[in-house]
């Protein structure tokens, strides 16, 4: 099948790039020139672990393709995928804008029948208002049909997520397109729900929501076990044993960040205002996130007379492992505290240095994770590369200056850093 995605961030390229590589010939476009003058050189514009290797084979092989014009990519596909970013305003409500100026776009390139599928994050009612722009802007009679294919990827671990998904959501408004949808996704082998528009544009929302509030609900747990003495990574390995909760998303931390669960939460209460529904549950979810960062920062600065002049490692950049992304990322709340409280930072992430000396170019950069403890009066350990989990702490312990580890991904064994010499502070455990 001929496929446009338009949009060329995290879901756009992905997306664009595993449908390449399922034997479909793909145009990716976005009217970012120097984005795609990039791709076009083979060079992914994101970090994603097997991403680059993907993009050169089917480059090769002419199936994949980039581009700034959008006209003529809608005209050449059968299928074509709105990926564009969905961000949120002030109020929380979903910025439909990049959407709408799509579908515009699309209406005045249409020249025969096209299946336009709406791959980007967006509350219910979103596929009224793509159908209700194409069919006024359009130049001709022609036919198409709007879909909704929610995404349901993880930054990190994308591409297995896309070629390999737990269900595959198809929300049509006709059996016909829900077929062709069907047969795009049929090499994959996986489990696919046809149901209508509206109930795939909210399956997406209630996912990350329920996510996001199993995140909460666990780091308020972990609040209570600090307080009780009992240890949260037991609590969790008993819930997760009931089938009925699972393990999944129960790790407790700093919170949840990234692109997809703050502003999705956000926009899925304003959607529930819009309808006359109170969501008082998830706005105390969104509360309880909002309150880790300060928690942690006190829990670090209780532990010294001032926190002016101390110097800090910091050792995780990415809002989470194997990617890049800086979007609601807990290091910079974190490093911006403690540079409010005049302390110093030293910081090291294997990937996301470049982009977070864009926000936080006020800091010092290390080439590894020793560099960061060496002569540091504390250690924070902000995202859970599996290289952190491997250090040799001998070594990290004899470079600090005070042999002190805030832990706010519990990746240690306390037991093990107390026998080392550590004073060792996490989440939801004893300080040892």
């Amino acid at each position: 099948m001929n496929v446009c995605v338009i949009g060329t961030g995290y879901v756009g390229l992905v997306t664009g790039v595993v449908f390449a590589d399922l034997g479909n010939e793909v145009i990716c476009v976005d009217n970012d020139e120097k984005k795609i003058e990039t791709l076009k050189n083979g060079i992914p514009t994101i970090y994603e672990p097997g991403l680059e290797e993907m993009m050169h084979r089917n480059m090769q092989d002419a199936r994949l393709f980039f581009s700034t014009n959008i006209g003529e990519a809608v005209r050449k596909s059968e299928a074509i995928f709105i990926a564009v970013g969905t961000p949120p305003k002030d109020n929380g409500e979903t910025d439909l804008s990049y959407v709408e100026n799509v579908a515009r776009e699309i209406a005045l390139n249409i020249d025969r029948y096209k299946i336009i599928v709406n791959k980007s994050t967006v509350p219910i009612g979103t596929g009224d208002i793509v159908r209700e722009i194409i069919e006024k802007n359009k130049k001709g009679n022609v036919d198409f049909d709007v879909v909704s294919n929610p995404e349901f990827l993880k930054e990190g671990t994308a591409i297995n997520d896309t070629l390999y998904p737990e269900r595959i959501v198809i929300g049509a408004p006709n059996k016909h397109v829900a077929m062709k949808l069907l047969e795009l996704y049929a090499p994959l082998e996986r489990l696919m729900l046809i149901t209508d528009v509206a109930s795939a544009e909210m399956i997406k929302y209630a996912s990350n929501a329920f996510l996001a509030t199993k995140i909460s609900f666990i780091n308020v747990i972990a609040n209570i076990c600090e307080k009780a003495g009992a240890d949260i990574s037991l609590v969790v390995k008993g819930m997760g044993y009931d089938s009925r909760i699972g393990a999944s998303f129960l790790q407790a931390g700093l919170g949840f960040g990234g692109s997809c669960f703050p502003k999705d939460a956000q926009s899925l209460v304003h959607t529930a205002q819009k309808f006359g529904e109170n969501f008082n549950i998830l706005e105390e979810v969104i509360k309880e996130n909002d309150k880790r960062v300060n928690r942690f920062v006190e829990r670090i600065a209780e532990k010294y007379d001032t926190l002016e002049g101390k110097t800090f490692g910091v050792l995780g950049l990415a809002f989470k492992p194997n990617t890049d992304d800086l979007r609601e990322a807990k290091s910079i709340k974190v490093i911006n505290s403690l540079l409010e409280k005049k302390a110093k930072i030293k910081a090291y992430d294997p990937v996301a240095m470049e982009n977070a000396k864009k926000i936080i170019p006020n800091i010092t950069y290390c080439k590894n994770a020793y560099e960061a403890a060496e002569k540091a009066d504390g250690l924070i350990i902000i995202t859970e590369w599996n290289e952190f989990k491997f250090l040799n702490l001998d070594k990290v312990k004899k470079l600090m200056k005070n042999p002190i580890i805030f832990d706010g991904r519990n990746i240690y064994d306390p037991n093990k850093l107390k026998r080392l010499g550590f004073r060792y502070i996490s989440i939801g455990r004893k300080e040892v």
